[in-house]
């Protein structure tokens, strides 16, 4: 149900925000400087980028299934310490015990076996290395996508086969805590990541949704013009805005980490 084929329609659609989750959560896990670092499903590298912008690292190696977002890392996110390559999260292509810290943004969910990548993350870490990945509270925290969905269910009952907030049952504070410790990560911490999601008009909170990546936007992608306008119309009836036209909705994301 997902495309992932472009890493700039990908920053259109969710680029800004995962800029904001990535300071969040890097703020969250206070690391020190020059160590190496794994950042798994980095898509087109916006966290990759704010772990050199932040932590100066020794290394750090962004690994990703798509090779159309892998490309337009390289093209966009490259630097000294940096490197890009195609991978699979649950068969990392590094030796056991070759980074200080592993990260997966937005992406553990995507993955058809979570548990299976998290003992690969394990597995790469050196003893004692961070793993820790944030994912969004799909069922009710991240507000812009959560509005999207219950206007598609009031006028499309096949959009509940879509909803993430269905789909995911990993993306809340338990269910993280115990895919870890099946894992045998030890000293577990999970921690809500909240944002605010700001939209300077309708048309800028729409938009986005016709990129054709990631799950809301491949789905109203597949229906007709006359679901997309029905979805698009209750939306623009039932958002909060402010006298200037903008939208600010809340988004909560939960970040969990722990140490080999």
């Amino acid at each position: 149900m997902e495309k992932w084929t472009s890493g700039a329609a990908y920053d259109q659609w969710m680029g800004r925000w995962s800029r904001l989750l990535a300071d969040e959560f890097l703020n969250w896990l206070s690391l020190p400087s020059h160590l190496r670092w794994l950042d798994v499903c980095c898509g087109s590298g916006v966290l990759t980028k704010a772990i050199v912008d932040r932590f100066a690292p020794a290394r750090v190696a962004g690994v990703d299934a798509s090779a159309q977002q892998i490309r337009f890392a390289r093209e966009h996110r490259n630097g000294p310490a940096v490197s890009f390559e195609t991978g699979d999260a649950m068969a990392l292509p590094f030796d056991e015990a070759s980074f200080d810290a592993i990260v997966c943004g937005l992406g553990l969910n995507y993955v058809p076996e979570p548990e299976r990548a998290l003992l690969e993350m394990r597995r790469v870490a050196v003893p004692g290395g961070v793993i820790a990945i944030y994912v969004w509270d799909y069922a009710g925290g991240a507000r812009f996508l959560r509005e999207f969905w219950d206007a598609a269910a009031a006028t499309d009952r096949e959009a509940l086969a879509y909803d993430q907030g269905h789909r995911f049952p990993l993306c809340n504070p338990e269910a993280l805590r115990k895919l870890f410790e099946r894992a045998c990560v030890e000293q577990v911490r999970v921690r809500a990541l909240d944002i605010t999601t700001r939209f300077t008009s309708f048309d800028d909170y729409w938009q986005p949704f016709l990129t054709g990546q990631g799950s809301a936007p491949n789905y109203l992608e597949t229906r007709d013009e006359l679901t997309q306008n029905a979805i698009r119309k209750r939306l623009r009836d039932s958002l909060p805005t402010d006298a200037e036209g903008v939208i600010e909705l809340p988004a909560r994301a939960w970040a969990v980490c722990g140490r080999r």
